[in-house]
């Protein structure tokens, strides 16, 4: 019974470990590893105290292993290179249901440069607008869609070849190159992969992930921002992140910031889906979430520097 008991954390810990991740529901599950690695940890003790020992130690090994990967996220890397500091938000506006002048009024606070929106629709548009986004974030890259899979860009700087990328499912990232005063020029592009909520959307998910661009240490400085609908967990989002970007919130030792769900599901414990993934090149002296009224995620700022 009890190697029973220790034998899901082993399974558990190989598969995290090797990146062979199984399909659904696994994607899903893999989201929760800090919260395995606790359980894991406390399983390990418990079994430890009632003298199981191989099942004990087999557990804690497993427990140990868990621990070792989610702990770096939450332990700040150090430093900042000077440079000229670009401000930075993304928000899931919830296919439009989110309170627009909520956030927009959150950015004027923040006095961000650049906001990346997701689930970004004609009315949210319409509502931003009428609030006068065009007076603090004059330049956009706009791409509504009625429900979840519209994106828009909005910047103080002027953008550049403002695009969209349709990823393989119907979902749009708005896509820019902005003009940073002095002429520093950073590509910008809000991430919003399919959601693995069912075993028909999975593969398209792993595919939306294997699609995003990748860091480019010699060429272009490239921040991306959004709902990346993966955690630091999953294989996919690690293997993008491995191409040469880091994670904001993991350099602050921000790691451990929960954006999803925000509306309070007590039944679904909460994890990081939004954030923000930087250039090697690019500082981050700040990361933080805001309350977004009526959206499902909390919306997602970084202070960068980008070195001059």
């Amino acid at each position: 019974m009890s190697g029973l008991i220790a034998a899901p954390f082993v399974v558990w810990a190989a598969v995290r470990l090797t990146g062979l991740e199984p399909g659904w529901p696994w994607v899903q599950l893999v989201a929760f590893t800090p919260y395995v690695a606790l359980c894991g940890l406390l399983v390990a003790i418990a079994l430890l105290g009632l003298r199981r020992w191989v099942a004990g130690g087999v557990a804690a090994v497993a427990a140990v292993a868990l621990v070792a990967v989610v702990v770096p996220r939450a332990v700040a890397d150090g430093g900042s290179p000077q440079g000229t500091a670009l401000r930075v938000l993304t928000a899931n506006l919830l296919a439009g249901e989110a309170d627009e002048r909520a956030v927009l009024d959150l950015a004027k606070r923040l006095n961000v440069d650049l906001v990346a929106f997701q689930e970004f629709t004609p009315g949210a548009e319409r509502e931003l607008d009428a609030a006068g986004i065009a007076d603090v974030l004059p330049h956009r890259a706009s791409f509504p869609v009625e429900g979840v899979e519209g994106s828009a860009v909005f910047s103080r700087h002027p953008l550049r070849d403002p695009a969209v990328r349709t990823q393989k499912g119907g979902f749009r990232q708005a896509r820019a190159t902005v003009e940073l005063p002095g002429g520093t020029r950073v590509e910008f592009e809000s991430v919003h992969p399919m959601a693995p909520h069912a075993r028909a959307t999975t593969p398209l998910w792993r595919q939306n992930l294997d699609a995003q661009q990748r860091a480019t240490p010699d060429g272009p400085i490239r921040v991306l921002a959004g709902d990346f609908n993966a955690t630091l967990d999953h294989a996919a989002l690690r293997r993008l992140i491995d191409s040469g970007y880091r994670d904001a919130a993991s350099v602050t030792g921000d790691g451990w910031s929960h954006t999803w769900p925000y509306d309070e599901r007590w039944y679904v414990p909460t994890v990081a889906l939004d954030r923000v993934l930087v250039d090697r090149r690019v500082g981050v002296r700040r990361v933080e979430t805001h309350r977004t009224p009526r959206s499902d995620h909390k919306a997602l700022y970084a202070e960068l520097v980008i070195a001059s």
